[in-house]
């Protein structure tokens, strides 16, 4: 149970991380079919000023471009009773707040906010695919204990440490200075 946790934790951890956590670093992919391309060029001036989901023919529409396959799950996605493509979309496309600072934006859609949508489709759905397994092992854990602190001794994971559980120092690591001389920098 514990190494199977721990291997699910990781692939949520990795989808949300892009890659850069619990893999090789590279970016979460989706298989072959079901990657997300762009099938009409999303337009650049004027900036699309509307996102729809069409769920039969799992696309997604961004003003008049389009982009497919996007399933169903990607599109309802929340997080914290937010629909996350949505306010993706709105943040990017809702009028500069006035301000000389709010007003600094891109007048037209750039192409990396594209490359950032499939992007985040990409995610969106990987994390939409492991709620299942995520539902499944929670409700395997429901009522007892998931490992026995006994198993996790004989492990090693228990105890932790005495170094996590302080709060973290500069002096617990030695900066190489001029002749091995602690450097603080």
């Amino acid at each position: 149970m514990w190494r199977e946790g721990v291997a699910l934790g990781r692939e949520v951890l990795r989808a949300h991380t892009r890659g850069a956590r619990c893999g090789d670093g590279a970016r979460p992919r989706l298989p072959g079919g079901r990657r997300p391309y762009v099938r009409a060029a999303l337009p650049e001036r004027p900036a699309p000023d509307a996102l729809r989901h069409d769920a039969r023919e799992e696309t997604l529409w961004v003003g008049d471009g389009r982009i497919a396959p996007v399933a169903r799950g990607a599109w309802e996605f929340e997080a914290g009773g937010v629909r996350v493509l949505a306010d993706w979309f709105a943040r990017r496309t809702a009028p500069a707040a006035p301000g000389p600072l709010a007003a600094v934006r891109p007048k037209a859609w750039p192409p990396r906010w594209t490359s950032e949508l499939l992007e985040l489709i990409t995610v969106l759905t990987l994390l939409d695919g492991l709620r299942g397994a995520r539902t499944e092992f929670t409700g395997r854990l429901a009522g007892r204990p998931a490992v026995e602190v006994s198993a996790l001794r004989g492990a090693g994971v228990l105890p932790p440490p005495s170094a996590a559980r302080r709060p973290a120092s500069v002096l617990d690591h030695r900066e190489e200075g001029p002749e091995g001389q602690l450097a603080l920098l």
